[in-house]
């Protein structure tokens, strides 16, 4: 069977990614794997929706209206909306990059951040998607993630910085620890430079929905301060999430 109309337009919204956020109609059409006169009709209805937006070099972008409903989706709407006031806090204590993320698949997606004040190197970007065994938020999500996940990611840990944990053993020991422990720790795995630490982020039901997590240059002297800040955090998100109000 071909493709369908709807396919193809997904195709090409779907050639998008956070190293690809301009192209131009031909490499739109060859991402997309479509001819070039097909590509250039959906892609001209895609502008007139508002999916896509032409700039006046020619290239293309994601469109507004596209953001507009992206905000609409659950894990925008409730989830961001009732950790935002507990991420400001994390932030006005500790002036550390403050991140909110879930799991996609076998990523993990960032929904919210906050900037620190001391430089240090953080390559996450709201929206933006991470390998779990790499980030903080990462492992705490994977500690409790189903198993097909926890398979998947031990069959592919690619080795992002000297210190990232690639070993399959290791890294489900250190899953239990979080499990144990309440909270999960990295030390220049992801970016040299730049520790974290993160706790989990439960629903009324204690099922874990999210990761709440900081990042700093530096651990050692401050970890178990950080974890009781974000433990604290993290239950106020639950508090919000369990009452009626989003609900």
């Amino acid at each position: 069977m071909p493709p369908s109309v709807t396919s193809r337009a997904l195709d090409l919204l779907g050639a998008f990614d956070p190293e690809h956020r301009r192209l131009t109609l031909s490499g739109l059409a060859r991402r997309a794997g479509l001819p070039l006169a097909t590509a250039h009709r959906l892609i001209g209805e895609l502008v007139r929706w508002g999916a896509l937006d032409r700039l006046t070099g020619g290239e293309y972008v994601i469109g507004r209206r596209l953001w507009d409903l992206g905000l609409l989706a659950p894990v925008q709407s409730g989830l961001r909306q009732a950790a935002s006031p507990f991420l400001h806090d994390l932030y006005g204590a500790t002036l550390a990059t403050v991140h909110l993320a879930v799991r996609d698949g076998s990523e993990v997606l960032y929904i919210d951040r906050l900037s620190g004040h001391v430089s240090v190197p953080v390559v996450s970007k709201i929206g933006s998607r991470l390998p779990m065994h790499a980030t903080g938020v990462g492992k705490v999500l994977l500690a409790y993630a189903p198993p097909a996940v926890v398979e998947s990611v031990l069959s592919d840990l690619s080795r992002v910085t000297a210190y990232s944990v690639i070993n399959p053993a290791r890294l489900l020991a250190q899953l239990e620890r979080v499990r144990l422990d309440g909270y999960a720790t990295t030390g220049d795995e992801m970016s040299l430079g730049a520790s974290s630490v993160a706790v989990p982020v439960r629903d009324a039901t204690d099922e874990v929905v999210a990761a709440l997590g900081i990042v700093v240059s530096d651990l050692r002297r401050e970890k178990l301060r950080l974890v009781s800040a974000l433990q604290v955090a993290a239950r106020g998100i639950t508090r919000t999430l369990a009452s009626a109000e989003w609900k």
